[in-house]
């Protein structure tokens, strides 16, 4: 796997004040996947963008698909990073 494919970006909007929840989805992501990613960048954008992307792979925007849970992003993340991995308690359903 190359480095680029373990990278994450999360592109964000300044003008809508979504930092916060850019850089609590980041922690999220660095926490579950401390040894699988080699990067993850938090991106500045305007226009409301919010978008996850693995590698070159957007695997969430929010246009699209509304604002994620955690849970949803950790599973597109982890379905191109770590193949098979289980996440847990998070990935059980009630």
């Amino acid at each position: 796997m190359t480095d680029d494919v373990r990278r994450v970006e999360i592109e964000y909007c300044t003008q809508c004040r979504w930092l916060p929840r850019a850089a609590w989805l980041a922690q999220e992501l660095l926490t579950t996947f401390e040894a699988e990613l080699t990067e993850l960048a938090l991106k500045p954008g305007t226009g409301g963008v919010f978008v996850v992307r693995v590698g070159d792979e957007v695997v969430w925007d929010r246009r699209e698909q509304g604002f994620p849970e955690p849970t949803a992003v950790k599973r597109a993340v982890r379905d191109r990073v770590a193949p098979g991995r289980t996440l847990g308690h998070s990935e059980r359903t009630a």
